[in-house]
């Protein structure tokens, strides 16, 4: 069974650095990509940023660009979010999520970990 756990969440001042670890399980995804989602209070969950491992290429949401880096293990099942220069606006549940297709849609989700930055 597939599985995604994600840690490493936790409260951070303003202009901090947290980063967030996702560790696969039951299967690869080297073949497809992953990527970081997040959800604060009351809202819709959106994209951060995302690696699509045949070809290395990452993305980002333009809200986290220049602060957040995308990266892996070279096994292709463990994922990282560097983030630095942490906004109170950053403050959300973070979700890993992963694809076999590196253009398809996400269908495999962690149970989230939540980030608070304080002003």
């Amino acid at each position: 069974q597939v599985q995604l756990v994600e840690s490493g969440g936790g409260l951070v001042q303003a202009g901090g650095s947290l980063r967030l670890s996702c560790a696969a399980s039951g299967r690869t995804f080297s073949g497809g990509a992953m990527g970081w989602f997040r959800q604060a209070p009351g809202q819709v969950r959106e994209f951060v940023a995302s690696i699509r491992w045949i070809f290395g290429v990452t993305t980002y949401a333009d809200s986290v660009k220049g602060r957040f880096t995308i990266s892996g293990d070279n096994n292709k099942n463990t994922l990282y979010l560097q983030m630095n220069n942490l906004k109170p606006e950053d403050t959300a549940v973070y979700y890993c999520a992963a694809t076999t297709t590196g253009g398809g849609e996400y269908n495999y989700w962690g149970q989230g970990t939540q980030v608070t930055v304080s002003s």
